[in-house]
């Protein structure tokens, strides 16, 4: 019985998939299956990996419903205890789904792991090193443009990158699936987040190396789309993980942190983007659950709110 489920999410990325299919035949490890789920691409991707990868399982989807809606229906077709998400526009390193698999499986208390994820063009920087989040509202990728020797040890983190990571399938039938709601951008760290409320952890895992393009189905690091959609999904993200009374303690934090924001991408020309994807954050929160609270987790809470204040200073040192 197989293992472990690679799922690539796919939207007219074509160019990449050669590279990232020929890497995965590759893997010293070969006991998992690979699931590509294509969202409704127009590029002739899922022609392409019918004729030249036949052993790919494909699930089409007949629009681009967003990485969520993906990833989700990836795992869904599963047939294996531990899925494995993976960008399109990657390369791994041949014993990327072995170390993967050993880490998940060592660390019991792990929801994810995440991998050492490198710049594909300059291999000698980093991509990312772990996600994290601060009582700012900031999100950032620890790591992101050191140098290759940083971030060599194993250890707990804020939330996994999906764009490189293992999951326990299991967990997900408890807290539930990727949010569709984001579309894209900081569904993993809702997803980790969600998972630290239930008392799971997220693990770094820098022996599992991947090649990261970057921006391979947005097109740019910094977009009308992608600035409108990370806002909005900021404050939604937000009110859905935090109660009441840690959103109003933050609130000292999240106003400048948010302003700040508003100034950087105004400066890109992006500022009404970026408002108005916080309008539509407001909205969407209106009509969407919250996690609900419980006594039993407020210990949980208190050391993720310790650790986003943490992460304002460490945003700083690394």
């Amino acid at each position: 019985m197989q293992e472990v489920s690679v799922i690539i999410p796919n939207y007219n990325g074509m160019a990449y998939l050669e590279g990232v299919l020929s890497s995965l035949e590759q893997q010293a490890f070969q006991n998992f299956e690979t699931i590509l789920v294509d969202n409704g691409s127009s590029d002739g991707s899922v022609a392409f990996v019918m004729g030249n990868f036949p052993w790919v399982h494909i699930v089409e989807l007949p629009d681009n419903f967003g990485f969520s809606r993906a990833v989700n229906e990836g795992i869904y077709a599963s047939r294996t205890p531990y899925v494995l998400l993976l960008n399109n526009d990657t390369e791994v390193d041949k014993n990327f789904v072995g170390e993967m698999l050993a880490a998940i499986k060592r660390h019991k208390k792990a929801f994810s792991c995440s991998a050492r994820m490198i710049c594909y063009h300059d291999r000698n920087k980093l991509d990312d090193a772990g996600n994290y989040y601060s009582a700012l509202g900031w999100a950032y990728a620890r790591g992101k443009g050191k140098d290759i020797h940083s971030f060599e040890k194993e250890g707990r983190i804020f939330a996994s990158c999906a764009g490189a990571a293992i999951y326990r399938k299991k967990v997900f039938e408890k807290i539930g699936y990727f949010d569709e709601e984001h579309f894209a951008y900081l569904e993993d760290i809702d997803v980790g987040y969600r998972a630290r409320i239930f008392g799971y952890e997220n693990w770094y895992v820098p022996a599992a190396l991947v090649y990261h393009v970057g921006s391979g189905t947005s097109g740019s690091r910094y977009n009308q789309f992608k600035t409108r959609y990370s806002s909005r999904n900021n404050i939604y993200l937000i009110y859905k993980n935090m109660p009441v009374l840690q959103i109003i303690l933050n609130l000292p934090f999240l106003v400048p942190g948010f302003g700040m924001k508003i100034l950087f991408f105004s400066q890109k020309g992006m500022g009404r983007e970026y408002v108005a994807g916080i309008k539509n954050g407001f909205q969407i929160s209106h009509r969407n659950k919250k996690v609900k609270f419980h006594m039993r987790n407020l210990g949980r809470y208190a050391r993720i709110q310790l650790e986003l204040w943490w992460n304002i200073i460490y945003r700083f040192m690394v």
